[in-house]
């Protein structure tokens, strides 16, 4: 594939260990009543959601699918299986790019410090405001979160780069227009630097005021308005804390979120943030979008995060993200010597079901048009037992399927998302089961 084509699919879908865990139960089983089992439950991790409700990719535009009924087909399954009703999710963790695009062409207080917008891009129009965000992707997307909102479950989302109000190439890293397509490289001597900026939209459905988190006795912080947010839920036996951040969040929000956890002290927490982890398990932005380079007086990158805030607080144990299209997780000793589970899962660019569909190739590398294909990652906790563990698996609400009962899943995935694996480590990479060694050196036993 030309290089030249590589940039163009890119800017369109930029978003961006032991055991395979077996599961007992049928996929689509509820249960009937009663608690879980002690010390066991659920969290519903849910990776970019923008493919599906992006307004180009559903019949109304020519699309062979309505993509958006896998997104809504999703979160109906997660409600039905929340506490309430009797299932094992106790919170949902939203990691970014709940919709695709943008309404502004660029944000005026970046402009006013220096970050307008390059006319000339090799991006074209592609992040171009348009009225179809409010008009069809930013209602889809309240339409899902109802549904979580309606089953009572505590949830939390972090801002993506496609939910800030605009998206643009900045001045200060021009385009290498005089170089041949096949000479370019994917970085910003020649491509380019994306920037972002404004979570209006975001903070309109997110927001701490909102109909989804006003008057929530789990919602229990907030900063900018809800572009970062804490919450509480409990789950075998312990009281969890939940922060979301902003993208490569700033010093301000670390002291905003180092006050919730002196505020909250001894609580197992997690973070979801939206860029941290890359498909390679490092902590690397992607080159094309890396804010604190950028932007470096107004945003910490992944490493910086982490020594920052995450290994000085030895609570922190597990840190959730998307963005890199893609799967992979790593495992870092934080200040006190205790494991923090760091893990990355991206399905935007799978776009088996639209092919299905009689949907024309068109996507990354050629490929299918990245929808998404119901996949999601669910993180199940055992912490009532004598070796707390937390299992990780992958499931498609759209096949009805978990990824390592689908005999064609590497075939379908394997290639575009981790090309230099096998097919038993592709496997692998979305089943496995982790040992919580120290987790009740570092909390205690269970209620």
């Amino acid at each position: 594939m030309s290089v030249a084509r590589t940039i163009q699919l890119t800017a369109v879908l930029l978003g961006t260990l032991v055991a395979v865990a077996a599961c007992e139960h049928a996929p689509d089983s509820v249960a009937s009543s009663g608690e879980p089992a002690s010390g066991r439950f659920q969290i519903a991790m849910i990776p970019d959601t923008q493919n599906y409700v992006d307004y180009t990719h559903q019949r109304a535009t020519g699309f062979a699918i309505d993509a958006s009924e896998q997104f809504i087909a999703q979160m109906e399954w997660i409600a039905q299986r929340g506490r309430a009703s009797g299932g094992d999710i106790a919170f949902v963790a939203a990691v970014g790019d709940v919709w695709q695009h943008q309404t502004q062409a660029v944000e005026p207080g970046h402009e006013q410090r220096g970050l307008g917008r390059l006319e000339k891009s090799f991006f074209g129009d592609h992040f171009a405001p348009t009225p179809q965000t409010l008009e069809v992707e930013i209602p889809k997307a309240i339409e899902g979160y109802e549904k979580i909102h309606a089953a009572g479950i505590p949830f939390g989302v972090a801002p993506g780069n496609h939910d800030y109000d605009a998206m643009w190439n900045i001045v200060g890293f021009p385009p290498n227009f005089s170089k041949k397509p096949s000479e370019l490289t994917m970085t910003p001597e020649d491509i380019g630097m994306l920037h972002i900026g404004g979570l209006d939209n975001f903070r309109s459905v997110f927001g701490d005021g909102g109909r989804f988190f006003a008057g929530k006795d789990w919602y229990v912080s907030s900063f900018r308005g809800g572009a970062n947010s804490a919450q509480i839920f409990e789950a075998g036996g312990y009281r969890f804390l939940h922060l979301t951040f902003e993208m490569a969040a700033d010093d301000e929000v670390l002291a905003w979120a180092q006050g919730v956890i002196d505020a909250h002290p001894g609580l197992p927490t997690i973070l979801s943030t939206h860029d941290y982890l890359d498909g390679r398990g490092r902590r690397r932005a992607n080159p094309i979008i890396d804010l604190p380079r950028a932007d470096p007086d107004h945003h910490n990158d992944a490493d910086a995060i982490f020594a920052k805030w995450v290994a000085p607080n030895d609570q922190i144990f597990l840190v959730l993200c998307g963005h890199h299209h893609g799967q992979a997780h790593r495992i870092d000793r934080n200040a006190a010597g205790h494991a923090v589970i760091q893990m990355l899962a991206d399905y935007q660019d799978r776009g088996q079901s639209g092919l299905d569909a009689g949907q024309p190739l068109g996507g990354m590398q050629g490929g299918p048009v990245g929808i998404g294909d119901g996949w999601f990652r669910l993180l199940e906790f055992d912490l009532g037992s004598d070796r707390p563990k937390l299992t990780v698996r992958t499931y498609s609400t759209h096949y009805n399927v978990y990824s390592g009962d689908l005999d064609t899943y590497a075939e379908w995935y394997r290639e575009h998302e981790q090309p230099d694996m096998t097919d038993a480590e592709f496997h692998a990479a979305e089943a496995f089961v982790l040992e919580l060694d120290d987790f009740r050196a570092r909390f205690g036993a269970p209620l």
